[in-house]
């Protein structure tokens, strides 16, 4: 079979370039939960951290024992791989049926808590028909906040990350196209939850953004904010101190900011329990007019779920 031949220096160059793409680990919600049970002692929201917690147990216990789920349409995802585009695209496949299966198995696992409140969201969510479900998660992962309940977020939430993670953890990362300043996951196309920076090996120093439904990671060059893609006068502000490893990169151009994640700061850290328990920042940036672009699916923006 006829191929491209490849010169020593090339072949030596492609076998030290980082993966574009990162797909998450297997326990990824048990680390979760393991970390979130950790940030919770002594801190002003531990009872939300580790209902968290619970969420991501109940997560992985539906990773690892997934209900029969209807096959990828194989036609659709090479077509999507060949022209770059996400093979698990979140806006289209969210309008179908198969996840749905999915958050009934995530009920059936987190079960019924003692919380009233708590069990009420829950009991919304499953007397909810097909059709209300379906608008409820186009509107979250759309970001239309103000068209769902406040209260069914978290959870509703967490049934669409595991429905996706199941899926993407199918993938082969290696066909998924590379492409220049890509500000959405190649995956599912969802907005990145924060960026996390690398610390050892070859991904020493580089940044990956994480999914914020999928939780793929992939790679984007530093000092450029992924909203706008500006470079000019990038700020990160953090609080001096913190144990969390979290600094926020804002932009002057667009306001924004996306939180970062340092590994070398907190080598034991993780994205998203990271994220929720630094929203002491999120609230000191809304105070200087700044806006949060990236989504965490287990929050309700403006309180906690």
């Amino acid at each position: 079979m006829a191929g491209t031949i490849l010169e020593p220096g090339q072949i030596e160059a492609a076998a030290s370039k980082p993966p574009f793409l990162n797909l998450p680990p297997r326990e990824l919600f048990i680390l979760r939960a393991e970390r979130l049970d950790k940030l919770a002692v002594d801190h002003p929201l531990g009872d939300y951290l580790r209902l968290l917690a619970d969420v991501c147990r109940a997560q992985q216990q539906v990773l690892d024992n997934p209900p029969t789920l209807p096959a990828l349409d194989a036609h659709r995802t090479r077509e999507c791989l060949t022209h770059g585009l996400p093979p698990l695209a979140a806006d289209t496949l969210v309008r179908e049926d198969a996840w749905l299966t999915m958050l009934d198995a995530w009920l059936d696992a987190f079960g019924t808590p003692d919380n009233p409140a708590v069990a009420a969201a829950l009991e919304q969510l499953r007397d909810a028909d097909a059709g209300q479900r379906k608008a409820w998660a186009v509107a979250l992962i759309s970001g239309q906040y103000d068209s769902l309940p406040a209260a069914l977020v978290p959870f509703l939430g967490a049934a669409l990350q595991v429905a996706w993670t199941h899926q993407a953890l199918s993938l082969d990362s290696t066909a998924v196209r590379e492409r220049e300043d890509q500000t959405h996951c190649p995956c599912c196309g969802a907005l990145p939850m924060a960026g996390v920076i690398r610390h050892r090996g070859q991904l020493n120093g580089l940044r990956y953004l994480v999914c914020s439904l999928c939780s793929s990671e992939w790679h984007y060059v530093r000092l450029k904010c992924s909203h706008c893609r500006s470079t000019k006068k990038l700020d990160y502000l953090h609080f001096e101190g913190s144990p969390h490893g979290v600094k926020a990169e804002v932009c002057p151009s667009c306001h924004g900011y996306l939180k970062q994640l340092y590994l070398e700061l907190a080598a034991d850290a993780e994205t998203l329990s990271a994220d929720l328990a630094t929203l002491d920042l999120d609230m000191l940036l809304a105070e200087q007019g700044f806006q949060r672009m990236a989504p965490n699916l287990l929050l309700a923006p403006g309180g906690e779920g």
